[in-house]
């Protein structure tokens, strides 16, 4: 490959990081950083500050790959320190979180309701990891994902507690339900179920500025009424569970027909 010349010259540190891949990565570390940290709030019952540290890991999360692409520093090393940084701060840390919310009242099944959480995610990361170079993959090319996204897994697992932060409810942290409700989420992780990406919701030209609109009033809802909002955030997205898997399977059906079509006769 060419070295790049005049302006487009790529500063380069010791070891052997670029300037542009070195931005991205950091946006990475510190959604670890807030994984961990949401792991020091639960051990002092803060357990406000331990979602939102969750939370703004996941906004980080979003915007590190986006950087890097809007930087050209994408990476092999930066993939996966984001599926590590991923692993932590949505796998290990809710489900550490949600044991010292609720779960350790039954020490012995909530510790492997969460157990059966975190490995979930690890699982679904690695396997995301198999398949990056892999071109076969019918879910992604029909613009679907397989299975739940790890940051969305780590909000509707921690669902339960978003309500309780805004009812009071101290049925919401009954250890059965929250560990049954960890295992259905963890299911979702490492599901075969096809859900929408981003690339399936590109709108068309004539709605954009009402999405525009929707998403300035979810920013604004986030700071006013944050747990409010998250509940029906979280509530939606499970509501596109089943149209995800009705769109797949029209799409899937579509290519069938168009594979068993006859070639068209030469003129």
């Amino acid at each position: 490959m060419n070295a790049p010349h005049g302006r487009d010259k790529l500063v380069r540190l010791p070891q052997g990081l670029t300037v542009r891949t070195l931005i991205p990565n950091a946006i990475t570390v510190s959604a670890l950083g807030f994984g961990l940290t949401g792991i020091r709030f639960a051990t002092t019952g803060e357990f406000e500050k331990a979602a939102l540290t969750i939370l703004l890991a996941g906004f980080l999360d979003g915007i590190d790959g986006r950087v890097a692409r809007l930087l050209k520093g994408q990476s092999r090393f930066g993939a996966e320190l984001d599926s590590l940084a991923d692993n932590v701060s949505f796998g290990v840390a809710p489900a550490f979180i949600l044991f010292l919310w609720s779960l350790q009242d039954l020490p012995r099944l909530g510790w492997f309701a969460s157990l059966v959480f975190a490995i979930s995610c690890a699982l679904r990361l690695a396997r995301f990891n198999a398949r990056i170079d892999v071109e076969d993959q019918p879910h992604k090319s029909a613009g679907f994902l397989t299975g739940v996204p790890a940051p969305v897994g780590a909000g509707l697992a921690m669902l339960p507690m978003f309500v309780w932060f805004v009812t009071g409810w101290e049925e919401l942290r009954a250890p059965v339900f929250v560990g049954l409700w960890l295992v259905a989420v963890a299911f979702l992780l490492i599901s075969s179920v096809a859900t929408l990406s981003w690339s399936k919701l590109r709108p068309r030209r004539g709605i954009r500025l009402w999405l525009v609109l929707v998403f300035g009033l979810a920013g604004v809802a986030l700071l006013t009424e944050p747990w409010w909002t998250l509940i029906g955030i979280c509530v939606i997205y499970l509501a596109t569970l089943p149209y995800g898997v009705f769109a797949y399977a029209r799409v899937k059906r579509r290519r069938a027909m168009q594979a068993n079509e006859p070639a068209a006769p030469l003129p």
